[in-house]
């Protein structure tokens, strides 16, 4: 049957900045884990290529039947971006009416995968953290170091230091200056291991938020009761945490066959493991002792429920661009 009134709507970059607020955010993406733990969404089968120039290029798709939910984001990573002054992680995501078929919306996927990302961290921290933390160590202060601390900040009360290492030891006074007033921020100290290592001995909480190139600290120094959220380990080789440490702590991820194929678990894919979602109907009995690991890949259906709250948002404020989409 033709549609000739069918229509597509855009959201490019400033629509979706406009309407993405972080407790919206934050809603979507425990939705997107509960429906992951109740197995009444699939993930599908993960694309994750490399291409020219060291970019890499994936597609993460999955739906929800019951919610006539589908969809993909198309993401990547094309550092040659950054001679041009442009971004390298690149994302488009896109809503696909199931019944049919047919594209529903397409939204910049940037800032959605950031901040999708960091309400999954918080979620992490929230379900397996201890409630005293009081001292966040994070490792990077890019893009996507930022919107865990600030998502972090917002989840536990209780942390009053931020320590931030990066690659050469330097201050980062317009990372500071993004959590003036909020918390302590200031760096580890130095470069090196001896400086990554005293900074994570001190923490409560590590986040590591980097390209995922090498490790970025010994085993050894991580501390009874730390809980370690791992973003930066989201292609086949990519590592952040050392050897050793996954076997010394108690591992959930988001989802567990992509973790084996892509996360940290692809450095140990025979460990024990659970997921993450099984933690809202179950919450962890945690013991003081524990060290724990949010092995954090992302999923697609944190995309999906992310964008599908934007799209109903823009249709009842009327944002966007809606252009004629006939079949």
């Amino acid at each position: 049957m033709q549609n000739n009134d069918a229509s597509l709507l855009l959201l490019d970059r400033d629509a979706v900045a406009a309407l993405l607020q972080p407790d919206d955010v934050r809603a979507a993406v425990r939705e997107a884990f509960a429906l992951h733990a109740q197995r009444a969404a699939r993930v599908f089968p993960l694309v994750r290529e490399e291409l020219p120039g060291s970019a890499v290029f994936g597609i993460k798709s999955g739906d929800v039947p019951s919610q006539a939910l589908l969809g993909f984001k198309a993401a990547g990573f094309w550092p040659a971006n950054r001679e041009a002054g442009g971004v390298a992680h690149q994302a488009t995501i896109m809503l696909v009416d199931p019944r049919s078929g047919r594209p529903l919306c397409i939204a910049d996927g940037n800032a959605v995968t950031t901040a999708r990302t960091a309400a999954a961290g918080a979620l992490g921290l929230q379900l397996l953290a201890r409630a005293d933390s009081a001292q966040l160590c994070v490792f990077g202060t890019g893009v996507q170091a930022r919107g865990h601390v600030d998502y972090a900040l917002h989840a536990l009360p209780s942390l009053q230091r931020v320590r931030y290492v990066t690659a050469d030891g330097r201050q980062d006074a317009a990372f500071e200056a993004l959590f003036a007033g909020r918390s302590d921020v200031a760096p580890a100290g130095g470069a090196g291991t001896a400086a990554a290592d005293a900074a994570v001995a001190a923490a409560d909480i590590v986040i590591t938020a980097t390209p995922g190139h090498s490790t970025l600290f010994s085993a050894g120094a991580v501390q009874a009761g730390t809980h370690i959220n791992a973003v930066g380990a989201d292609t086949q080789g990519k590592r952040e945490l050392p050897q050793g440490l996954l076997q010394r702590a108690r591992v959930w991820a988001d989802d567990l066959p992509q973790a084996r194929r892509i996360g940290e678990l692809q450095w140990a894919p025979g460990l024990p493991a659970a997921e993450l979602g099984e933690l809202l109907a179950a919450p962890l009995p945690r013991k003081a002792g524990d060290i724990t690991i949010f092995d954090m890949t992302g999923i697609a259906l944190q995309d999906l429920t992310t964008v599908r709250m934007l799209y109903q948002r823009a249709i009842a404020n009327n944002i966007g661009r809606n252009i004629p989409w006939p079949w």
